[in-house]
């Protein structure tokens, strides 16, 4: 397999668009691009056709890339056009279920440590684990290392590494849980929203075809890309003076301050370039689901892995069972859920995936809210535990 960066490149453009021709032509279309594309290229990489993750090690400066650069646009161009009416029409339900979430997330990391044995089967830094795992399923990867250095994990190489190789793993899963369970769920799901109701007595399958598709020109689409990089670039400097608000948030603030300007929001091009960067994203998110590091790791990944799928299966259920009794729409359920489990942007790409475009703004603010909380309810955990 070659490690050059434009043939990961190519190789990533070839799944996406190989992903997006099945998905329109054959009946894959009842799976969608986004999951398609997250699975073939989680095969891929595990055969060996492309790098099973990025490491300080042996670093892919292509996944590096698109995760610093291309997830940021991505939240950049599908901010555009949308309509700030769409917070209070999803906005109230979707940080509830965010944060009731979170809290099942920790009750799950609780119960998780426990039916293994974590001070057994891990050691003397189980709580710390438990920290890092509480507060990357709240927030990200930011709140998990932060966590793991306070407590010094990062010593032990196989405990830090093995953890970043589950984390990894059951994102990856989780991403495909909640795009496939709204689809599953709809025809029996409790509802309240005449929209969704309309759209799941239809059996609809969203595929955004007439959404995703533009005739653009090249000043149209070099004005989508100025904009695009010079906020994200603006973001990250002001990022740096406005500590500890994250950038992602002073981002989302810029697209939203554009879109109230009508001709950005009528930018040709920003729909094509949103969507052509998330499904990226979520081929690296695919890429990183590394089954033979997990093997490697024998005990203690199976230990690992076992106890992040109970804590994110019980985060699963109180959110969803949460959804189901007080009749809020599945969407909304799979958005809260993976803005705690995978963050703003992975939030975003299934809002878009799932054909929610009022759902886009709501789950990138809960994202970003999440990594605001995602720290403390971490140190809370660990010291729980402890």
């Amino acid at each position: 397999m070659s490690s050059d960066s434009l043939y990961i490149l190519g190789m990533l453009c070839l799944i996406v668009v190989a992903s997006e021709w099945l998905v329109r032509r054959t009946f894959l279309k009842h799976i969608g691009t986004a999951l398609l594309v997250i699975l073939v290229t989680a095969v891929a990489a595990n055969v060996g056709l492309l790098p099973a993750g990025s490491t300080a090690e042996a670093p892919v400066p292509v996944y590096d890339g698109i995760f610093g650069y291309v997830a940021p646009l991505a939240i950049f161009w599908l901010l555009l056009p949308v309509n700030l009416r769409d917070v209070r029409k999803a906005g109230l339900p979707m940080i509830g279920l965010f944060l009731l979430g979170s809290a099942g997330t920790a009750a799950g990391v609780l119960a998780g440590m426990w039916v293994i044995g974590g001070a057994e089967t891990i050691g003397p830094l189980f709580n710390a684990v438990g920290g890092m795992f509480t507060a990357t399923y709240t927030g990200g990867s930011v709140n998990f290392n932060t966590i793991a250095l306070q407590y010094d994990v990062i010593r032990d190489g196989v405990l830090y590494g093995g953890s970043i190789v589950v984390d990894n793993v059951i994102t990856t899963v989780w991403m495909v849980a909640t795009l496939a369970i709204p689809r599953l769920l709809t025809p029996i799901w409790r509802r309240k929203n005449a929209v969704a109701e309309a759209v799941a007595m239809r059996g609809e399958i969203i595929l955004g075809i007439e959404e995703d598709t533009e005739t653009l020109h090249p000043i149209d689409l070099g004005l989508v890309l100025l904009l695009g990089l010079f906020s994200v670039w603006l973001s990250d400097r002001l990022a740096e003076w406005l500590a500890p608000i994250p950038s992602a948030l002073i981002l989302t603030v810029i697209a939203l301050i554009l879109a109230q300007i009508p001709a950005a929001g009528r930018l040709r091009g920003v729909r094509v370039l949103g969507m052509f960067a998330v499904y990226l994203f979520l081929a690296v998110i695919g890429a990183f689901c590394d089954v033979a590091a997990l093997r490697e790791l024998e005990h203690l990944g199976l230990m690992l892995l076992l106890f992040a799928a109970l804590a994110v299966g019980i985060h699963g259920l109180l959110t969803f069972g949460a959804a189901w009794l007080l009749k809020i729409d599945p969407d909304i359920a799979a958005v809260a859920s993976q803005a705690n489990v995978g963050g703003g942007t992975s939030a975003l790409a299934i809002a878009r995936s799932l054909g929610r475009e009022d759902l886009v703004l709501p789950g990138v603010l809960v994202g970003s809210l999440g990594y605001a909380v995602g720290t403390f309810l971490g140190f809370w955990v660990a010291n729980m535990l402890g």
